[in-house]
């Protein structure tokens, strides 16, 4: 089954004058019982933060966090003694776990474009702990790239503690990427620009399609696209 969400059906949010935020589920003021997470992917945000400003100092425990850095970028630090600025193309997993603080600041004068996740851990009671690596994902073409995953069979990613893998997407008009997948799966798109068929819907930029006992997914550019696409596991036991 493919549930398709518009992209107007995203929960828009500019508490502050530097931060414009889009949420695919429920995060902050916004609670929504029905979209609260889908499988262990818990918190799904499209920001973006104007330049000399930022998250300042906040605790977070048990929830494993990936930031993909789509323009701009970040400087990221935390309670661990970590500090690293996240360049455009570049991806960080920071594990919660049993606690810390971090901030993310953009200290240029351009803004920054990010989509934070939140995804539950496969386990609690982990140390806290961070990685970040440039996976260039923003120049290949035409191929799923992976670019997180608590699966250990693919390499040369960054690995988080969930069984779930986040792949990235730049697919030029009329080419197909094949996802296959199985009914124990669940799979989680979200386009950031073009327009897609999957499986025969049509999927237009900032739409998101959450897809439930499927084997395959044929995905076809009707334009130039860029898209996300999450794997994730169906039930909580093989979170």
């Amino acid at each position: 089954m493919l549930k398709l969400i518009p992209a107007t059906d995203r929960h828009h949010a500019a508490p502050v004058q530097w931060l414009n935020s889009y949420f695919l589920f429920s995060f902050a003021d916004y609670y929504d019982p029905d979209n609260s997470q889908f499988g262990p992917l818990r918190v799904f945000n499209d920001d973006t933060i104007q330049g000399n400003s930022g998250f300042p100092q906040h605790p977070h425990s048990e929830m494993e966090i990936v930031t993909l850095v789509l323009d701009g970028e970040l400087v990221h630090t935390d309670t661990a003694g970590n500090k690293a600025t996240i360049k455009k193309g570049e991806v960080q997993r920071m594990t919660a776990g049993t606690g810390l603080a971090h901030s993310e600041t953009n200290g240029t004068d351009k803004a920054a474009h990010i989509y934070q996740l939140w995804f539950l851990p496969n386990q609690k009671g982990l140390s806290p702990s961070y990685e970040q690596k440039d996976v260039d994902f923003l120049d290949k073409k035409n191929e799923l790239v992976p670019l997180v995953s608590g699966q250990k069979v693919l390499e040369d990613v960054v690995y988080m503690n969930s069984n779930s893998t986040i792949y990235w997407c730049n697919l030029s008009a009329d080419k197909t990427v094949t996802f296959k997948t199985f009914p124990i799966r669940s799979t989680f798109i979200y386009v950031k620009e073009g327009n897609l068929y999957i499986n025969g819907v049509d999927i237009g930029p900032n739409d998101q399609v959450r897809s439930t006992d499927e084997n395959v997914l044929e995905i076809r550019a009707s334009k130039d696209a860029q898209f996300i696409l999450i794997d994730l596991p169906s039930s909580a036991a093989n979170y």
